[in-house]
């Protein structure tokens, strides 16, 4: 069945894409830990800026880290973090704005719909007004993260005080009709059963449907370590496959499937792209967020080696910006 499965998805990838699977040179940057909310499923962010983990970032340490990846020739930053409690929007918005004027040729895609909702409550301005000033300071794209699994039963377990399903995709969708594009990303692999699974992919499709924005849906495998769920085993390799191959099937509206390998692992993303997956994200260059929930994947990764893991995949390297659009092309 899961080949079958995964036959088809590739059939429907092949048919959007053909051969071509996707990388990007990017860099992650966490600017801050330290959260108002206490997500039961987080083993990243910390509410006690005296735990010896917290830390907040200056504006001149987040520009060295977006130097290096210029450096190394990323042409994408990707920018989440914790809701700091001390920082006003104007902290965001300056950090956006710094780092466009300090390089302007990089795509910045940052803040997740949870964070636009916090800087929305925070300076009274609507979703539209933060995104606009966002836009204009220089924001590129938005991220998806966030969405963990849109149904109210799951997000009681698993962060009773996140933003809900309805404001995930009004700011998305909002975002959207700004002219920014944004992924969609779904966790699973923790509390959730598979008919909230498919809820999930069903209430993406229809925002899809809408505003076209999505460019790419992203399955997130739970990583157990380190928090208050007490989940011992991460995901395996047929849920991963199957997760991925099934939301190729569901989500034919949206162009592009990610096998995250931060997440699901490199030899997992490398045969994913023969279930459905056509993206295997980039190099990263300093994960942080999985790997304090114990992800056991690399914390970056070398261009050299993602060219390779596509080949051996029977599949066409290609290098891309943040919105698809070929770089360059390894056949």
């Amino acid at each position: 069945m899961l080949r079958a499965v995964g036959a088809l998805a590739n059939h429907v990838t092949e048919k959007k894409n053909g051969k071509y699977a996707y990388f990007v040179i990017n860099r992650q940057i966490n600017p801050t830990n330290i959260c108002a909310l206490d997500c039961n499923f987080c083993a990243f962010a910390t509410m006690d800026k005296n735990n010896p983990k917290a830390y907040e970032m200056s504006y001149e340490e987040i520009l060295k880290k977006a130097e290096y990846a210029v450096s190394q020739g990323a042409c994408e930053v990707h920018i989440v973090g914790g809701l700091h409690p001390d920082w006003g929007f104007d902290v965001y918005l300056n950090m956006v704005s710094i780092l466009k004027e300090r390089f302007p040729q990089l795509h910045i895609k940052a803040f997740t719909a949870v964070e636009v909702d916090y800087f929305s409550r925070i300076s009274g301005l609507s979703y539209r007004e933060v995104l606009t000033e966002l836009k204009e300071a220089g924001l590129g794209s938005l991220p998806g993260g966030g969405a963990e699994i849109f149904a109210p039963r799951v997000r009681r377990i698993i962060a009773p005080t996140k933003i809900g399903w309805k404001k995930y995709l009004e700011i998305h969708k909002t975002a959207h009709r700004l002219g920014l594009h944004s992924t969609v990303t779904m966790l699973y692999g923790h509390v959730e059963t598979y008919e909230e699974r498919i809820d999930h992919m069903l209430k993406i499709r229809d925002a899809q449907d809408e505003t076209g924005g999505f460019t790419c849906f992203i399955p997130l495998a739970y990583q157990p370590e380190n928090n208050q769920l007490n989940i011992t085993e991460h995901t395996h390799g047929v849920d991963d496959l199957k997760t991925i191959a099934i939301s190729r099937l569901m989500l034919d509206n949206i162009p592009h499937i990610k096998a995250y390998w931060v997440m699901v692992g490199e030899k997992i993303a490398q045969v994913a792209l023969n279930f459905g997956a056509d993206d295997m994200d980039g190099t990263v260059m300093e994960e942080k967020i999985a790997h304090f929930a114990g992800a056991k994947s690399p914390t970056q990764q070398q261009k050299e080696k993602l060219i390779r893991l596509i080949k051996e995949a029977g599949k066409i390297p290609v290098e891309r910006d943040t919105l698809y659009n070929h770089l360059k092309v390894y056949g």
